[in-house]
């Protein structure tokens, strides 16, 4: 179990296998991103910007 970084919240993800898979926090809703899975450890995901064709 880990605890989500917005917050605090602690976080079961079972099926997750790989780092870099993107899970959701069910209390705050913050998208997070795994970062290790043996233990599991959870940071905040990125913000996916918009290049537009550049």
């Amino acid at each position: 179990m880990a605890s989500c970084p917005e917050c605090n919240v602690g976080i079961s993800a079972p099926n997750v296998s790989a780092v870099s898979e993107i899970v959701e926090c069910g209390d705050c809703h913050s998208e997070l991103e795994v970062v290790g899975v043996s233990p599991l450890r959870l940071a905040l995901a990125p913000d996916i910007e918009e290049d537009w064709g550049e």
